[in-house]
């Protein structure tokens, strides 16, 4: 659903991109040290229970997954290697959000209810890896030429619910707010996978390989 506003960002950013292209920086750089930086905001902020500022810290981050595609595309440096570290770094990014917010629930609420705080502790962890499920899912079946895009819940859109809810559970104090997404996105991130294994089958009956 937000793949949408990709176009208006990337617009936005553009002035980086030449900027950073102009003084020598390449994609790859871009993508290695927004990764770094999102990591670095999830698991040295969320633990600690500073989610507000966790969020603050990874948004400034985040976006170097537009900038880097844009400076590959447009200084001509697009490669397989570069589409390869781009897509496994985001994964290694989405980790740390939902790993980071896993040990939060442990570390921050020590004195808390355990028994509660162990189903959000699952939660995170069931987000964290439903979330690379549909990434697998949708690579897999690149490899075996088909497509698997689409769903309830596209990594865009568990990335902006995830991170604004919890920066305003970090402002406002309303733990609710997080602990619904997590909710939310762990059904919907299942429910994504089922319907791009539907989509996988509907092309593999309508194409099926030939027995060697």
């Amino acid at each position: 659903m937000l793949e949408r506003f990709r176009q208006f960002w990337t617009k936005l950013l553009a002035p980086i991109a030449h900027f950073l292209l102009k003084i020598g920086v390449k994609p790859d750089h871009v993508t290695i040290v927004g990764t770094a930086g999102v990591v670095f905001g999830a698991l040295f902020f969320f633990p600690r229970g500073e989610l507000f500022w966790g969020v603050m810290f990874i948004t400034a981050f985040v976006f170097s997954d537009l900038i880097d595609g844009y400076m590959a595309r447009t200084s001509g440096q697009s490669s397989k290697w570069g589409a390869f570290l781009d897509s496994t770094l985001d994964r290694v990014g989405d980790a740390a959000i939902f790993g980071g917010l896993a040990v939060y629930y442990v570390s921050a609420h020590a004195e808390a209810d355990l028994g509660e705080v162990r189903w959000y502790f699952y939660l995170s962890l069931a987000c964290l890896v439903l979330g690379n499920l549909t990434s697998y899912a949708r690579a897999r079946a690149e490899s075996l030429g088909m497509q698997a895009k689409g769903g309830i819940a596209e990594r865009a859109d568990r990335l902006v619910a995830i991170l604004v809810t919890t920066g305003f559970n970090g402002l406002l104090d309303l733990p609710v707010l997080t602990e619904i997404t997590l909710w939310a996105l762990a059904v919907a991130s299942l429910v994504t996978v089922f319907q791009r294994m539907a989509t996988v089958r509907r092309q593999a009956v309508a194409n099926p390989t030939p027995d060697a």
